[in-house]
């Protein structure tokens, strides 16, 4: 397989890469909290496959990173008093078994003990890292802008917000939650909490439509470069193994 296969194949692969990211972000245009997301790639310099002449190095295209757009989504007023939405950078901080996780999510709801939790039953914290418990029987829940909880005007706990200072650091996991490295460094700042709102996805529809037909019409290019240089190869064969 010649230079020209080689780095028609490798566009390939990162080209099927961006076709499912691209998918996957349309297919979460309503999925509360979602961030867009994006394919960052690299040249990768290598040795040729064969070298008589010319330069001894050829240039591929590899996956670098994954690129997060973390900016708000819209804002839709719910009704609900146990859906929350923040407005500003930051992130709900959720309990599960595997640790501390985090989200834009804010459809919270309630267990039978009380607490505050999303929707597969991970709690939210507090800032003292314990479960926000509620009672239903006490009366209407209302958070304000800080996030504090009151009920029948007593005041309860503070919700546990995450405002990370690099935001890029942190590694998706599934279920529209994030996990953060250990020394991932966390500002002194909180957003507004939005009670009765929830946090539209910021993937622009038309955008990544046109996205995927870019990268569909690019794969076709590349399959057709393959097919020629093939074809090539092909005929060079065929004439050098004549008499």
């Amino acid at each position: 397989m010649d230079n020209a296969m080689l780095i028609g194949l490798s566009r390939q692969l990162t080209l099927r890469r961006e076709m499912d990211i691209t998918a996957n972000n349309i297919a979460n245009i309503n999925t509360d909290g979602f961030k867009a997301e994006r394919v960052m790639l690299e040249s990768r310099e290598t040795r040729r496959a064969r070298h008589e002449d010319g330069p001894p190095q050829v240039q591929f295209v590899g996956e670098w990173a994954m690129a997060r757009d973390f900016t708000q989504g819209v804002l839709t007023p719910t009704g609900r008093p146990l859906d929350l939405a923040l407005d500003g950078p930051g992130f709900f901080v959720l309990e599960t078994d595997a640790g501390e996780r985090f989200t834009r999510d804010g459809r919270f709801t309630l267990n039978a003990q009380g607490e505050l939790t999303a929707s597969d039953g991970a709690r939210v914290l507090d800032e003292g890292g314990a479960p926000v418990v509620l009672d239903p029987n006490t009366g209407p829940v209302e958070f304000s802008g800080d996030g504090v909880v009151t009920q029948n005007g007593n005041p309860g706990a503070r919700l546990a917000l995450a405002v990370f200072e690099a935001p890029g650091l942190l590694s998706k996991i599934g279920d529209n939650r994030f996990s953060a490295p250990d020394d991932a460094e966390r500002l002194n700042e909180r957003p507004v909490v939005r009670q009765g709102f929830s946090e539209g996805s910021n993937v622009r529809a038309i955008l990544e439509m046109t996205r995927m037909m870019e990268v569909s019409r690019a794969y076709q290019a590349v399959s057709g470069m393959i097919r020629d240089a093939d074809e090539l190869s092909r005929k060079a064969i065929e004439r050098l193994g004549r008499p």
